[in-house]
């Protein structure tokens, strides 16, 4: 391992990250609030990026390898939430809920360890938006875009950062890749908050609302979420643009510019437009036979959830804590589940799913005709067999993290519904879970060792898994 080139990355990085203070603190600025918190931060963030880039400069000149590449993803990520979560601290939370909610905030999770939402300055809700809307493309890949002298290198931090089953590379070039997907994520940002503004929404709640919903965060300025403006109008435009986050930011590119049915000759696409559809009705049809609502409003608040949680947005317009068990049941589906490959989204990612489904017919098959040879296809082309050991290892591996984390939060004493629905809501970076965990609450009355569990859970699944779990391997250290 290179620590010289992981050092003076790192240091970049934080040089790049520390202007971005500069924006809460202009917030804090208009509303008459103490610009104090963002100054301090940017000035610290930004000095021991100096510091790091300066020192380790000749190191940027050597070889990189794969391990650099996910070290710096790793630890960068990392360094971000504990460098964003200084302003949080300032306002009188300790550093423990700082990093919780700083690393909920950039990994886009959305769960909070804030009790009252609303008590928190203007400008300390805008930073912790914004950093989901910044997480929610990606921090590696914005830096890639913006920062030209990486070059090959910054393929191997690409890949680092979104190590799916497939890759999104655009043009040849991966910064070029990086910024026409910053691009799209933009533009599209951009509609959405006009059209919030058109429904009523003021600028400021259009911006938090449209960052939090681009980055399939759920972060809200208001603890009632989205039902705060009890409103069918910003509920169907925020459901429109969390499933346009939770699909392939690539595809949108495409439809835009190239091929208009890219997102329909999609299988994964399709695939995700059905489970939509499905769990929708399936869910409307509980609310309605459960709750007093008449249909147009069980579907109103099913197609809301469905989307929401099945892209890991994690808002809420109902608190669906105290829907019956079916209807939760739908709900957890979703969440082992998550958007698309290429998306904001995260989970387990649907083109995972569906190439496991075919993978597991592909088997039933076989135990028919053993001497048959039927290949695995997607979108037209045999999926290699080295792409579904690695789907199976990572879910694999998922799975584990998932069980080991929620059997360490009931032993430190969370009743077991709470333990597996914040496992898998921090694990698949959706906010919400069930019980303590639900909609309408927080995560903080989480025991200490059961949030330091839950951030590195938030960590380890934004980076799907494989970038941080690598470097827990004898080999990831060894020349």
């Amino acid at each position: 391992m290179n620590f010289g080139i992981v050092f003076s990355v790192l240091g970049s990085l934080l040089r790049f990250l520390g202007p971005m203070m500069l924006v809460p603190l202009g917030v804090a600025l208009y509303y008459g609030e103490s610009p104090y918190p963002f100054a301090v931060a940017f000035s610290f963030t930004t000095i021991v990026g100096s510091i790091l880039s300066f020192r380790y400069s000749s190191s940027d000149e050597r070889e990189w390898e794969k391990r650099e590449g996910f070290a710096i993803v790793a630890f960068g990520w990392f360094a971000a939430a504990l460098f964003g979560s200084i302003p949080y601290m300032f306002d009188g939370v300790t550093f423990l809920n700082a990093l919780f909610e700083s690393m909920s905030g950039f990994t886009t999770t959305g769960a909070t360890v804030f009790v009252d939402i609303e008590t928190h300055s203007r400008s300390l809700l805008f930073w912790r938006s914004m950093t989901q809307w910044i997480g929610g493309m990606g921090i590696i890949m914005l830096f890639i875009a913006i920062l030209p002298k990486l070059g090959v290198a910054g393929r191997q931090m690409f890949r680092a950062e979104a190590p799916g089953p497939k890759e999104d590379q655009l043009k040849p070039r991966i910064r070029e890749t990086a910024k026409i997907l910053w691009a799209v994520y933009v533009s599209i940002s951009v509609v959405e908050l006009l059209l919030l503004l058109i429904a009523g929404m003021s600028f400021y709640d259009a911006c938090m609302h449209t960052f939090t919903t681009m980055a399939c965060g759920g972060f809200s300025p208001y603890a009632d979420s989205v039902a705060a403006f009890n409103s069918p109008l910003i509920e169907g435009i925020i459901t429109l643009f969390m499933f346009i986050a939770g699909a392939n930011f690539a595809l949108h590119y495409k439809t835009l510019y190239s091929d208009k049915k890219s997102l329909l000759k999609d299988n994964e696409f399709k695939f995700y437009f059905v489970i939509v559809g499905l769990a929708t009705v399936l869910l409307t049809l509980i609310l309605w036979r459960d709750t007093p609502d008449s249909i147009p409003t069980s579907f109103r608040y099913a197609v809301f959830q469905v989307v929401s949680i099945l892209t890991t947005t994690g808002y809420a317009t109902t608190d669906f804590n105290l829907w019956a068990d079916s209807g939760k049941v739908v709900l957890l589906a979703m969440m082992f589940i998550g958007g698309c490959a290429g998306s904001t989204a995260g989970g387990i990612k649907v083109v995972r799913l569906l190439l496991l489904l075919k993978y597991a017919r592909s088997e039933l098959f076989k135990a028919i005709h053993p001497k048959a040879v039927r290949p695995i296809k997607f979108n037209g082309k045999s999926v290699p067999v080295d792409i579904m050991h690695a789907i199976i290892s990572f879910v694999v591996i998922y799975f584990l993290i998932f069980l080991i984390s929620s059997a360490i939060l009931s032993i430190f004493g969370m009743d077991l519904t709470s333990s597996v629905t914040a496992s898998i809501a921090t694990l698949g970076n959706i906010g919400p879970g069930f019980n303590m965990v639900g909609p309408m609450a927080n995560f903080s009355t989480v025991p200490a060792i059961g949030k330091l569990v839950l951030i590195a859970n938030m960590w380890i699944g934004r980076l799907e898994v494989f970038t941080v779990i690598v470097m827990l391997t004898p080999e990831f250290w060894r020349r």
